[in-house]
């Protein structure tokens, strides 16, 4: 295997060098490192480091560190006993290069299967970062993290809808695929993992959860007590979505009362779900992350956590472009658009999930009507 020494952050790592024949992202590779993620880890580190600002005994497990850039940058760049595992010996040794490459003494590589790890280890942070999807480490997971998930899932196919059946099959959820399936893939994922906490009498307590090009991600911290769990189970519901209209609702509860009918057109809906219906950041910590991705110079994202910053806490987001076209109209700005709601008595924000989206408590009918005074206004200035 073919290596090169890359500086990340401001850590060092020894990195396979692809195939130039190979597909991308290279799964096959014997050891998987993926630079696009780099903007992921930043802002790992950052929230990372938010979390355990107060607490430097904190310790973190990297589940599945392939090349042990995720651990390597917590323990370098942050201080946190850093615990690396994979179970691939040729991992298990670049993992262990690596540390000695960055000198560093809080640092212990693993060669075991992850599961085994944490099942049989309790860590206060733990971050699951694997190729495809979370769920067959979600369980031990949520048994063995004592205060921090992190959580990244690639399998967006699955979690937004577009292959259906793997999503029922590895996150137990209807998903759907609808122009808010950055979101669907969130909240699915989100559900999932609260589904799993509370079989340990935990709480999911969400930080920061954001889509970005090929992934979904959360953060969230959690409490332990029973009546704390039950409360978690509130959040949950299903989305009713009218094909037909675009028209949506959500009913809270996992056993919640369904009418199949569309309140707007008639139609019959279609539903998703179970997922988290509560909100997906905590305002001041992504506020807190934003200040220390700014310190730390990671640019890239600092766009995307003040947007999750901003966004309200509505469930499901509307293209605005679909908008327009199912209305015969060409989009003016989004932002005029938010204004507009605003000034009729809507919560609406931009949103992280699509340049070209919107969240309101308006519901689609009200929306229609915004877009069509919007144009009016837009052919009287013409």
């Amino acid at each position: 295997m073919l290596t090169k020494i890359i500086t990340e952050g401001t850590t060092r790592v020894e990195v396979p060098v692809p195939d130039e024949t190979s597909s991308f992202p290279p799964s096959s590779a014997a050891v998987f490192y993926n630079p696009a993620m780099r903007m992921n880890r930043d802002i790992a580190v950052a929230a990372i480091a938010c979390f355990s600002r107060n607490n430097p005994d904190y310790t973190y497990l990297d589940a599945l560190s392939a090349s042990g850039i995720r651990g390597l940058r917590i323990a370098n760049e942050i201080g946190l006993n850093t615990t690396m595992s994979d179970w691939e010996e040729t991992s298990f040794e670049l993992i262990r290069r690596n540390i000695e490459l960055n000198s560093l003494t809080n640092c212990t590589a693993i060669k075991r299967n992850a599961n085994v790890v944490m099942l049989d280890n309790s860590f206060d942070i733990i971050d699951l970062d694997p190729f495809g999807t979370p769920a067959p480490f979600l369980d031990a997971a949520c048994f063995s993290t004592k205060r921090l998930l992190c959580v990244t899932a690639t399998d967006t196919a699955p979690l937004c809808g577009a292959h259906k059946k793997a999503g029922i099959r590895n996150y137990a959820a209807v998903p759907l695929k609808t122009e808010y399936y950055p979101e669907m893939g969130v909240r699915i994922l989100m559900g999932a993992v609260a589904r799993t906490l509370t079989k340990y009498d935990k709480a999911m307590m969400p930080l920061l959860s954001y889509a970005s090009a090929h992934y979904v991600r959360i953060f969230s911290a959690m409490k332990k007590g029973i009546k704390e769990a039950d409360g978690c189970l509130e959040s949950m519901g299903f989305v009713l979505h009218c094909f037909n209209c675009g028209a949506r609702d959500w009913k809270y509860g996992l056993a919640a009362h369904i009418k199949e009918e569309c309140p707007v057109c008639g139609h019959k809906t279609s539903l998703a779900g179970p997922l988290w219906l509560g909100g997906l950041h905590d305002k001041d910590f992504c506020g807190e992350v934003s200040g220390e991705i700014e310190k730390r110079g990671f640019k890239e994202a600092q766009k995307l956590i003040l947007t999750c910053r901003d966004e309200i806490d509505i469930p499901l987001h509307y293209d605005y472009h679909k908008i327009c076209k199912a209305l015969g109209l060409t989009a003016m700005p989004t932002d005029e658009l938010i204004v507009a709601l605003r000034k009729r008595g809507f919560r609406a924000s931009r949103t992280h999930f699509s340049g070209i989206s919107f969240k309101t408590d308006a519901g689609m009918e009200e929306i229609s009507k915004t877009v069509l005074e919007l144009a009016k206004k837009y052919k009287q200035q013409d």
